[in-house]
């Protein structure tokens, strides 16, 4: 990947502060073929014990309806939540799941049944776990949402800058679902960017904001404008963008789009972040947008190019249920407000940045 020196991105000058698994395991027989469908009779037994990441992996794949996507949730290779899913058939003696071609997923008989008191169990695991460890310092639950953008980093760091700062961090599909489970009582609080055009989609929640984070643009290193050291939005008027899922569930660019007069969008199913790169990279006419630190590692023939004039920013936000404030929310926001300052997160001056609002000016 080529990213252009920036030493003036979050530059000092006049700026205000905007307020604010286990292992699976081991299988008692040979290993399943998830390739073919078939799956051994299971061993016969008095009772029959769940592995409950096993369990976790076929909720996550009969979500989602993707292995890749699944995978990418929690944070495993795909070879090994087919074993945990292939391992947990075995153990049933029943298929759970059709495997169809490109990695996707539907439900048998077998797996719709299953999949209720399946994610009762793992709900049932989780308060469990809660309830010996809750001895007044239970470590707050905290989902996050748009994971493309990797936003357990910013709770990564947040735990190394403070690490008294207990958190159990988990993952959600969208704002939709971590919001639903905020308001459920579900996990304590969320992360992620919260949708402005819509004005309900936070109703029930408090927020504050915790970093605002650059955004570059991503281009094939075939795209006319690649070359270049900074973009303006403007100049991108004339490309497509490309959205790394439907269109309307990223708020962030079609507010973009709106602002900066970009005409042309084309959505997509979300596979992950290298799918989308390969589909970026093969299209020189389109662009996408990415927070700065979002993508570290290398990607031959993409570029990521700084925009300025405005430099548009991606809002980082917790939410928790309004009115009833878990506890230790208040020590959470705290540190958060330590790190920002200390890194300079939530710097912003109107005549240089972006910040998208109901209105997307």
């Amino acid at each position: 990947m080529l990213r252009p020196n920036d030493p003036g991105r979050r530059r000092a000058g006049a700026a205000q502060t905007v307020a604010g698994s286990a292992a699976p395991a081991p299988a008692s027989g040979p290993a399943s073929d998830p390739a073919s469908g078939s799956v051994p009779a299971p061993a016969s037994a008095p009772s029959l014990d769940l592995d409950l990441a096993q369990v976790r992996a076929f909720a996550a794949v009969a979500r989602t309806l993707h292995f890749a996507v699944a995978a990418e949730e929690l944070g495993l290779t795909q070879q090994a939540v087919s074993k945990r899913i292939a391992r947990l058939e075995e153990r049933l003696g029943a298929r759970l799941l059709e495997r169809g071609r490109g990695m996707r997923a539907g439900l048998t008989e077998a797996g719709e049944r299953f999949l209720g008191p399946a994610r009762q169990a793992l709900s049932a695991g989780e308060r469990a776990v809660t309830a010996a460890r809750d001895d007044g310092r239970r470590p707050l639950r905290i989902d996050v949402w748009g994971h493309l953008y990797a936003p357990l980093r910013i709770l990564a760091r947040l735990a190394a800058d403070e690490p008294r700062t207990g958190v159990d961090p988990g993952t959600g599909r969208d704002f939709p679902s971590v919001a639903d489970a905020v308001r459920r009582g579900d996990i304590d609080a969320g992360l992620g960017r919260v949708p402005v055009l819509d004005p309900h989609a936070a109703t029930g929640l408090a927020q504050r904001l915790v970093r605002l984070e650059p955004v570059d643009a991503v281009l094939s290193a075939d795209h006319p404008l690649a070359a270049a050291d900074r973009l303006r939005p403007a100049d991108l008027r004339d490309s497509v963008l490309r959205y790394p899922a439907d269109l309307a569930r990223l708020d962030f660019l079609n507010c973009f789009a709106r602002r900066f007069g970009v005409r042309h969008r084309l959505g997509a199913t979300n596979l992950g972040l290298d799918p989308f790169l390969d589909q970026v990279r093969s299209d020189p006419g389109c662009f996408s947008l990415f927070p700065a630190d979002a993508v570290s590692a290398d990607a031959p023939g993409v570029r990521f190019v700084p925009l300025v004039e405005p430099t548009p920013l991606y809002a980082w936000s917790l939410v928790w249920p309004e009115g009833r404030e878990p506890d230790r929310i208040g020590d959470l926001l705290a540190a958060c407000a330590r790190v920002g300052d200390r890194r300079r997160w939530t710097e912003f001056d109107a005549a240089r940045d972006w910040l998208p609002g109901p209105s997307t000016d």
